[in-house]
């Protein structure tokens, strides 16, 4: 299974049905062969607006449907205009209104339906005007533009205009108008993935269309920025040309189906700091409001910031997708009150073999970064070795700057703590620190090493939530630690003690925290615990320096 899909033939069931019971909606009986959405109870006092296309576009135009937006909407099958009937058929169920407006996304199939179904309805005496949508500008000499993401822009406004009560021909007109000055470029880095289609590996392409067809060229961009670029650059010499140089803009940044969140995010921080804050009136919240099934790629959609045309945006609605609109603001800073340490970081007296043993441990796991990480990819997510290798770089400069209180031990700890606390990513460095500052507490109340370390321990716990056994750093900490507590400065025994708990660990079938718990029992078996490794590395790096500390 590559999609969370149901049949092809059941796909447009599917994400009618859901719209209508979420909204909710009227929806045409599943046996009449048309798919139409309707405002349970529209106000037949008002211009009823409806629009529609191809499915795969969603939440384009079901998405969008309810008071202020649209009065319904009719779908076709996938990538397919609605049949001349079909909507038709919407038309009559709005005919007590007085009058209807089909907004229409300019592609050959929709305007040529839509456009005889009004006839037909006027025929019958049915007030019925269109708006078409023309927006792209992929292709500047193309006969036909076509009809892409400003489409949702003029459900809004004409929406809007229908609410306020205003005459069919007035709302026909104004909309013809605001959509004839909207601007749209898409880039996408693959094409959609329609069931029951082989699409063969497709180049990103700048302006490809909605239904897969051919962009206006192939690109190659190397970054966000190179991709932004290639999509703002028209588009901003097109909104002068035809909006004013410099006039303000209405902004939409549209996801064709398969941006993630995070690409989303970074589009839109881009596009606001290349557009400018002083230009961006009003900016409709990066979504995917007209789709191409999974389509990799974004659009952006600039129009004219007129007064009429802000009130109709930020005017609330209630449908299902409109995402709402904000007007960008500048970043607003704080600093945040940081904790007070009772002494400067490093105030304290000095030890030359303690930091020689901190400064070998610390090599020790820097040089294990590469092996640590590939032990960590088989059990893990790769990157235990990174993550021990920034706090052992954090140690090492410290060190090198000679700001550790190596020669107290409380404060030596504290320091390390609040390292650890800083250097290192994951929960790795926050455990660590965790201990490393509850012995700090109980170095400070004269306890020994051996003991604030398993007060440490105890605290680390009772945080975690991991035991000895569960496949973790402290399979190889609590043993070392007790051959401390049983044999007192003797670090070669302990070194020797955290060396046996991390190759028990390679026995052991499942992991009970970490990473690892979610790894299967045959996927861990032979590989010892990465956390477990590092620390016994660590204490056998103490140990090196402390037998050659007494050779000298």
């Amino acid at each position: 299974m590559q999609q969370f899909l149901g049949a092809p033939r059941a796909i447009v069931a599917d994400l009618l049905d859901a719209s209508a019971q979420l909204m909710p909606l009227r929806m045409s009986a599943p046996d009449s062969g048309m798919r139409i959405v309707l405002q349970p109870e529209p106000d037949a006092a008002k211009v009823a607006v409806l629009s529609g296309g191809g499915s795969g576009h969603e939440p384009a135009h079901a998405g969008f449907v309810g008071p202020g937006m649209l009065t319904g909407a009719i779908a076709g099958d996938l990538f397919a205009s609605p049949g001349v009937e079909a909507v038709l058929a919407a038309i009559h169920a709005c005919r007590q209104a007085p009058g209807v407006l089909l907004v229409i996304k300019n592609y050959t199939g929709d305007r040529l339906n839509f456009g005889l179904a009004a006839e037909r309805a006027r025929a019958e005496g049915i007030d019925v005007a269109t708006v078409l949508v023309r927006d792209d500008i992929a292709l500047p000499d193309a006969a036909q533009p076509r009809g892409l993401a400003g489409t949702v822009l003029v459900h809004k406004y004409v929406g809007h205009l229908a609410a306020q009560g205003m005459a069919l021909a007035q709302i026909a007109e104004r909309g013809q108008a605001f959509a004839d000055r909207l601007l749209s470029l898409g880039m996408a880095l693959s094409s959609a993935t329609v069931p029951g289609q082989h699409q063969g590996k497709r180049s990103p392409e700048l302006g490809l269309g909605i239904h897969n067809e051919p962009g206006a060229r192939k690109v190659d961009p190397q970054s966000l920025q190179d991709a932004l670029d290639l999509v703002l650059s028209p588009l901003l010499e097109a909104a002068d040309a035809r909006l004013g140089a410099d006039a303000p803009l209405v902004v939409f940044l549209n996801d064709l189906g398969g941006c993630s969140t995070q690409e989303l995010g970074s589009l839109a921080n881009g596009m606001i700091a290349r557009i400018g804050l002083k230009r961006i009136a009003v900016m409709v919240r990066p979504a995917a409001l007209m789709t191409s099934m999974d389509m990799h790629g974004f659009s952006i959609t600039l129009g004219p910031a007129h007064a009429d045309v802000l009130e109709a945006l930020r005017a609330p609605v209630e449908t299902l997708a409109w995402p709402g609109v904000s007007t960008p603001r500048p970043v607003t800073y704080f600093e945040p009150e940081r904790p007070q340490s009772e002494h400067a970081p490093g105030s304290g007296r000095r030890d030359a073999r303690r930091a020689n043993a901190l400064k070998q441990a610390a090599q020790t796991l820097l040089a294990a970064k590469e092996e640590l990480d590939a032990l960590d990819a088989k059990v893990g997510d790769g990157d235990a070795g990174s993550t021990f290798a920034q706090g052992a770089a954090a140690v090492l400069a410290a060190l090198e700057t000679d700001t550790l209180s190596t020669g107290e031990q409380a404060r030596l700890a504290r320091e390390l703590a609040a390292l650890i606390e800083h250097s290192m990513g994951g929960s790795s460095g926050v455990l660590l620190s965790i201990m490393l500052t509850a012995s700090a507490q109980a170095l400070a109340e004269s306890a020994s090493w051996p003991d604030a370390l398993e007060r440490g321990i105890a605290r680390m716990q009772e945080t975690g939530g991991a035991r000895q056994g569960d496949r973790t750093m402290l399979d190889a900490l609590i043993p070392a630690i007790a051959a401390l507590r049983e044999r007192p400065g003797d670090l070669q025994a302990a070194a020797a003690a955290a060396r046996e708990g991390a190759a028990a660990t390679a026995t052991m079938q499942k992991a009970q925290a970490g990473r690892s718990a979610s790894v299967r029992a045959e996927a861990l078996a032979g590989v010892v615990d990465p956390g477990a490794e590092a620390v016994a590395r660590a204490f056998e790096a103490f140990a090196q320096a402390a037998t050659s500390a007494r050779s000298t």
